[in-house]
């Protein structure tokens, strides 16, 4: 029987699966190699590229919110594993997406929503831990595992869309709340200083009144003898009146109230020094 050389190439990134009869002869680098025909063959080429699985899973979590889970797995075949990878599994990537749907699920089912959405990397550290452990014996390198998204469904994100915007609301009440509240201790704060000051002044102005008054008696009983300290008093009080009634006049005022009932002098005196202060 006579044999034929062949030649036959395989491209960068890619090594060949040479097969002689149906069994396995040799791998075959990138490059053009010989193959004696018709007994050798490519059986098949195997990438050493970095390739990406993406899949999609719905899942229950622990308060029996459905989710949607987005998964991206990066992998490499080993070169050294290249037979493994070819031969033991018939489809990597159904292999693969079965793993995926497991450790996804596992992990989800013992979470909450808000949980599963605070623990994606531990979700994603747990699949590559788990995938890498199981896929090296095919040939396979996990470099990556991402759970890319977790989308609950529309009614559970309305609700804690609403849920978020009440207690922003309710924050921004009790913020108000605090401001005004802020607002009325200062005003009140500011009319008891304002009051105390001019309860301090009313009180040295009549300080100042009753010295005047007094400085006055003296002198007024030192000069003319034989008068009292009341008549001096009746006196003054007299001509307060007079000034009150003055001032009234003087005042754009449509009414007068006069006490009816007749008194003495001394007595409408006190009510005009009364009514002046």
């Amino acid at each position: 029987m006579s044999f034929c050389c062949c030649f036959d190439t395989v491209s960068t990134s890619e090594v060949g699966v040479i097969e002689n009869c149906g069994k396995f002869s040799r791998l075959a680098e990138a490059g053009c190699f010989c193959l004696s025909c018709p007994f050798e063959y490519v059986a098949g080429r195997v990438s050493l590229r970095v390739q990406e699985l993406k899949v999609r899973l719905e899942t229950k979590t622990l308060d029996n919110v459905f989710v949607t889970v987005d998964v991206s797995v990066q992998y490499q075949v080993i070169r050294e594993k290249v037979y493994s990878a070819f031969y033991i599994l018939s489809n990597q990537e159904a292999q693969m997406r079965a793993y995926v749907f497991d450790s996804i699920r596992a992990s989800l089912c013992s979470l909450t929503l808000d949980h599963s959405f605070e623990s994606k990397e531990e979700i994603s550290s747990s699949l590559k831990l788990h995938l890498q452990e199981i896929m090296s014996t095919y040939g396979l390198l996990i470099l990556n595992a991402l759970v890319t998204d977790l989308t609950p469904d529309s009614r559970v994100r309305d609700a804690m869309n609403e849920i978020n915007a009440s207690k922003r609301l309710k924050e921004s009440a009790f913020q108000r709340a605090e401001g005004e509240k802020i607002l009325k201790v200062k005003r009140a704060e500011a009319e008891m200083e304002s009051m105390f000051l001019s309860g301090l002044g009313v009180a040295r102005q009549r300080k100042a009144i009753m010295d005047g008054l007094k400085d006055s008696i003296v002198e007024f009983s030192s000069n003319i003898h034989g008068t009292t300290a009341k008549d001096v008093m009746d006196l003054l009080v007299l001509n307060q009146y007079f000034d009150t009634l003055h001032d009234m006049g003087n005042a754009n005022t449509k009414c007068v109230f006069l006490s009816s009932d007749s008194s003495s002098m001394r007595t409408q005196m006190m009510e005009a020094k009364a009514g002046s202060v």
